[in-house]
């Protein structure tokens, strides 16, 4: 089935999937580094903030400082800019290129026509950013007319994001007071698309439920095992040397997270990160799938359990004290997948695969043949920027190794699946 599709998709000349121009990504050839420049007094309100919260409550969690510094309504990072791109703070996959967003959406096809094409169905994205992903995966699913029986829906905190994606996507849209959605547009082909503050809201329907770079940026707790064997919380304090600094400091006594803290039995890691929302989410998918049936595709930067302080902050592509200057830096932590799979299959509702290399998924997606189908049909002075953008999103040494990619699926499809294997995650 999926070579069916890949075929169809690969192999037309005439269709909608022609070379996207994408912004040049081969960074050391740009003469200027863009800047966006934020104004002194929303970088001193925030620190302001924090400080006085400090001052009158005590040291914060490294989740509640996180939670701050990235959603404050007036000066959190992703609030009122488009951080994303050569010109924000970091690139994500989909702003490389088309062939990122084409192939992801050959995976849904494909998955969706393997548990029987159920219809009306909805598209869910977590944390869509600028909308990049959704406009391609709609072309191709457009195409195949697979739009008129679907609904798309965004969860999305940001009020900023939320309009860069609506001008993206739909040819009208506007906000909505008392609805459990605070927007909704259509698209020019005639998709409905709805935007939400939690998944919870979204509609109880057959869902495929897409996550590209969202787990990274939920707040996570620091927590260190002390001498005595005990759970300890790593906090955010006021310097005592210097008032206008932050520092970490070790809590004296036990948190209630460092309390209710259990790590798995093969857990030798004396320091790690603990994502309650993480949770929260992933129970929340357990439940909506085993109901009212879906799937789900997580793509983001993480590891198997193994790593242990991975907490830290990017800006204009480069590595940031995530102390310094908050709310001007992107804050973010390695995801824990084998966490993600513990909670998941922990009540039996879940069944996961992965984590996988992105550049292993993009390959058994057969991205190469389609790599050439774009570059026969580019002009000369495209195909360096498409053909470098695949390596960008492939090679080990670039996007390929770091970011992985993670399935659920209910596990009352278990034989279906180990006869009908998951695209991408097996060649």
């Amino acid at each position: 089935m999926l070579k069916a599709v890949n075929r169809y998709l690969l192999f037309q000349r005439n269709c909608s999937y022609k070379p996207i121009k994408r912004p040049n990504l081969i960074f050391p050839e740009r003469k200027t580094e863009p800047k966006i420049e934020i104004p002194e007094e929303k970088k001193n309100r925030l620190f302001s903030q924090l400080k006085a919260r400090i001052l009158t409550s005590g040291p914060l969690t490294v989740a509640d400082y996180m939670k701050e510094v990235l959603t404050n309504p007036l000066a959190g990072y992703y609030m009122n800019r488009d951080v994303f791109g050569s010109e924000g703070d970091f690139i994500t996959s989909p702003e490389v290129g088309q062939i990122f967003g084409e192939l992801i959406s050959v995976w849904c096809i494909n998955e969706w026509r393997k548990v029987g094409s159920p219809s009306p169905f909805q598209l869910v994205e977590l944390g869509p950013g600028r909308g990049t992903l959704m406009a391609d995966i709609l072309k191709v699913l457009s195409h195949f007319k697979l739009n008129k029986n679907m609904t798309i829906h965004f969860v999305e905190i940001s009020p900023h994001l939320s309009k860069l994606q609506a001008q993206r996507l739909c040819y009208n849209h506007k906000d909505v007071e008392d609805q459990l959605f605070y927007r909704h547009g259509e698209t020019i082909s005639g998709t409905k698309v709805y935007w939400y503050k939690r998944i919870e809201d979204v509609p109880e329907e057959f869902s495929i439920v897409l996550a590209h770079e969202f787990f990274d940026a939920l707040p996570v707790h620091k927590l260190q095992k002390d001498e005595n064997g005990l759970w300890k919380e790593i906090l955010v304090d006021i310097d005592s040397e210097h008032s206008e600094k932050l520092r970490f400091v070790i809590s004296k006594s036990q948190t209630p997270i460092s309390k209710i803290f259990k790590p798995n039995d093969d857990d030798t890691r004396v320091c790690l990160e603990y994502n309650l929302e993480t949770e929260r989410i992933v129970r929340h998918l357990a439940d909506r799938f085993e109901r009212d049936g879906g799937f789900g595709l997580f793509m983001d930067y993480g590891h198997f359990g193994e790593k242990s302080d991975t907490f830290r902050a990017f800006k204009r592509h480069k590595l940031h004290d995530p102390l310094v200057e908050p709310g001007t830096a992107d804050l973010t932590a390695d995801v824990d997948f084998k966490h993600i799979k513990m909670v998941a299959e922990e009540d039996r509702k879940l069944i996961a695969f992965g984590p996988i290399e992105q550049g292993t998924f993009l390959d058994n997606m057969e991205g190469p043949t389609r790599l050439q189908v774009l570059l026969d049909h580019s002009s000369p002075e495209a195909r360096e920027n498409i053909e470098s953008g695949y390596k960008m999103l492939t090679e080990p040494s670039q996007m390929g190794a770091r970011f992985k990619f993670f399935s659920l699926f209910p596990s009352i499809l278990r034989t279906h699946l180990e006869k009908f294997p998951i695209s991408g995650f097996f060649k």
